[in-house]
């Protein structure tokens, strides 16, 4: 590890593990079940390719993750028992963000690919036909190459996020802001307010387009009580 506090405390010697940039939320992707470095990468859009890999080697060395050939002989990273016991400090981390970091700030820090990414993991595919679904998302606001992403939920495989036309007839168009669908994400709005408002127009069957409150991939955080506004 780069950067010494020079202390013998165990606060001082652990924060020089975890509290290098980028490594909390790295933490955070291998924690929500990320593996492989192209999945991490996603989760992570903003982080350079080589810091990503200075991060994982870093946390190698420290005994936090060990790497290991999956399927295809693709390299895997996964939490060692010291990386598990890291989940109720950097999920109370979160939940503490979400009751004590102000709405406004934390919905200027819009990235849709990252938004795609996290609903793709948390969605609910039981209130969903049992059959393949495509959802497509449409970020108004956004230029005109970044303002289409989809989840594809197929009840054999699972739920996939596309970040371009995977093909498939579209069964639900969700057109919004990209910050009010973070919003709702986030728990800070609902699917109901903002088709009353105007903010999110749904087309589509209804048995799907109904029930978008209940198979939304929500943010493990969404139930927090909020102390600021």
């Amino acid at each position: 590890m780069s950067g010494s506090y020079g202390q013998f405390c165990p606060i001082s010697m652990a924060s020089e593990v975890l509290c290098a940039r980028w490594t909390p939320l790295l933490l955070r992707e291998l924690l929500c079940g990320s593996t492989r470095f192209n999945d991490l990468r996603r989760g992570l859009p903003r982080m350079s390719p080589s810091l990503l890999s200075k991060r994982l080697g870093e946390l190698e060395t420290a005994g936090v993750i060990h790497s290991v050939k999956g399927a295809h002989g693709v390299k895997e990273y996964r939490l060692t028992q010291a990386g598990e016991e890291l989940r109720p400090l950097v999920m109370g981390i979160g939940a503490w963000g979400q009751r004590w970091v102000e709405s406004e700030i934390s919905l200027n820090n819009l990235d849709p690919q990252l938004l795609i990414w996290d609903m793709h993991r948390g969605l609910n595919i039981d209130p969903l036909p049992e059959r393949r679904v495509c959802l497509q998302f449409v970020f108004g606001d956004l230029p005109v190459t970044r303002q289409n992403y989809w989840l594809l939920v197929d009840p054999q495989s699972g739920v996939e996020a596309c970040y371009s036309d995977p093909g498939y007839e579209v069964d639900l168009f969700s057109e919004s802001s990209l910050r009010t669908m973070t919003a709702i994400w986030m728990g800070l709005d609902t699917v109901q307010k903002a088709v009353k408002d105007g903010r999110l127009n749904l087309t589509g069957p209804r048995e799907i387009a109904a029930r978008m409150q209940e198979w939304l991939g929500f943010s493990p955080f969404a139930q927090q009580e909020r102390m600021v506004g």
